[in-house]
Parts: C-alpha cells; structure tokens; sequence
C-alpha cells in the first residue's frame, strides 16, 4: 500500500518516477518521494533498499537512469551545484577526502563555500560534539568521523537536511547528544530534514512523517500520526476453511495462524477493517496500536527488517 503523496503544501524534496539500476540490480524503481516544507520525514527500510542511492540522487552525486529529483525546487541533474550549496549532507560513508588537514583547517576550508556558515555555532558544536579541531582527519575513528560530518552538515544552518544514517558509528552516549543537538537545531533554524536510519525510535520525537523503501519501491509515504491510526494488529478467530476477502488480502502487511486463531497486521480505518472481517465471517477478539517503529516495519516482511 502506497500513499502516493505525504501531507499538503509545498514539497521541498521531491522525485518522479525515480529509477535507477546498478549491474543489473534494481536500486530504485519508481520512487516517488514528498518531504512537506518543514518536515522531519524518516526513511525506513532494510539494507540494499534503496535509501543511500535517493540520497546519492538528490545531491547529485548519481544520475538516475529515468525520472527526476528536486530540491527547493531546482532539479538535481541540471542544478546539482545550487542544491548543494542550501544542503546539510551527512553520507553513508564516513570518509572526507582531505585526511591531511586537521578538523579546524577543513572546517576553515568548507566555511568559505557557505556565505551563510557562522563560525560561533561551528565552534559550539565541536565543543559539543567533543571534536579536536587539532587532529588530523585521516586519523579519525568513525564515530569521530561522524560527529565532524554533523557540525559540517549544521553549521551553515541551510534550508535542508539530507542525513543517512547519522548516528552510525556513534556509541550511546554521543547518540543521545547527537539528537539532542539536532532538536535544537531544528528548534532555533526553519529546516526541512529527510534522515534515513535503521532506528526509528531514537528519531521518533522529531519525526512527523515517515516512508518505507522496500526493494527499491517505496511501499508507504504518510504522516506519522496517519500511520498510527491505520496501522492495527487484529487477533480474529476464523471458520474453517476462511478464506480473507480480496480487499482485505490487499491491506493485509503481516500474517500469522495459530489453529482458528489468527494475528493479522492491517491498514484501513479499525472500524472499516472490523466491519469487514465480521463481514467475511470472523470474529475480531482484539485489535492493538502498535508503536511508530513497529507500525513502519509492518511494511517490511519480518526477514528484511531493519
């Protein structure tokens, strides 16, 4: 199930139809993206989904090889360099290029490409983030890799956040004072931030609408407040021989029989759902909310979750 577009208003990251094949192997099929003005939109999905090469995409560092991107409302193919330019970009990798330089010298050598970049909030973050301006970057551990990525990312307070996955690496402590620093971020700084991440509860707080990337496809794109309310696990007891509805085998997301008892995770509105499982000869014993991490990867088989 695919909510084709995600809240109202202006999109401030947008694709069309984005597809891209890597050897042979699909990365993106179809990918139709929404980010709302404002949004902190969490892209969900397993390794291999897709997520890296969207954002890869959106920077302009990979052409697709059908459909279009947008940021700000310049397309990324042919205005890459003035998307860049209004972008907060932590990688999937960790590597900066410029291991002979100390952290204080990049971060001098980055701050003249930023008209906007404000050396007093650098300066506050790298003493946030513990960083040593003194070390050389090629000497770096991959947390601290990290942590200097961010306040590169942050410190010229741009328009949007493209972050993937931006506390791999960072252990719990330094977790917790990442997203910390990020909410005050985005409490101080009008910011539209796209993050992908392999814990959706650690951004939960943030986060207001969330897609999920499955193979490529991009299976569902909805508020958050939206995807708690139509996502429920059902415990019915079924006749013999019961065989679902068809429109209810097209909601269905997860699955399991113990006898006549059977625990199904559907989306629909719990009275339209109920109704119809009474239709079709069940009897609903139960119906559960689940949390938003739980209710995002039910679009995921169990073997691919995250």
């Amino acid at each position: 199930m695919t909510h084709a577009d995600s809240g109202a208003g202006a999109f401030v990251v947008a694709t069309y139809g984005l597809s891209k094949r890597y050897r042979g192997e699909t990365a993106l099929a179809g990918v139709d993206l929404r980010v709302p003005e404002g949004a902190v939109y969490v892209l969900v999905g397993a390794n291999g989904a897709g997520k890296s090469t969207t954002f890869k995409v959106l920077m302009n560092l990979e052409r697709p090889d059908s459909g279009t991107a947008q940021v700000l409302g310049l397309d990324t193919a042919r205005r890459g360099a003035e998307v860049r330019a209004q972008v907060g970009y932590v990688p999937e990798h960790h590597g900066h290029g410029y291991g002979w330089m100390t952290c204080g010298r990049l971060l001098q050598h980055v701050a003249v490409y930023y008209p906007a970049w404000e050396p007093t909030y650098a300066e506050h973050l790298s003493r946030a983030f513990g960083l040593r301006l003194d070390k050389k970057v090629g000497t770096l551990s991959k947390g601290e890799s990290r942590r200097l990525q961010l306040v590169l990312a942050l410190a010229h307070r741009p328009r949007v956040l493209l972050l993937d996955e931006p506390t791999d690496g960072l252990d719990p402590v330094v977790r917790n004072r990442t997203l910390a620093l990020l909410a005050e971020h985005l409490a101080d700084t009008p910011t539209t931030v796209l993050v992908s991440t392999h814990h959706l509860h650690e951004v939960e707080s943030l986060a207001d609408h969330v897609g999920v990337l499955r193979d490529g496809r991009l299976v569902a794109q909805l508020p958050c407040d939206e995807l708690q309310r139509t996502v429920r696990r059902y415990r019915v007891e079924v006749p013999e021989r019961w065989e679902a509805p068809p429109e209810l085998q097209a909601a269905g997301l997860r699955r399991s029989h113990a006898g006549r008892e059977l625990q199904w995770t559907l989306v629909g509105e719990e009275r339209e759902v109920t109704e119809r499982l009474a239709r079709s000869g069940a009897h609903v014993r139960e119906v559960t909310s689940l949390g938003l991490e739980d209710a995002a990867l039910a679009f995921l088989p169990e073997e691919l979750s995250p």
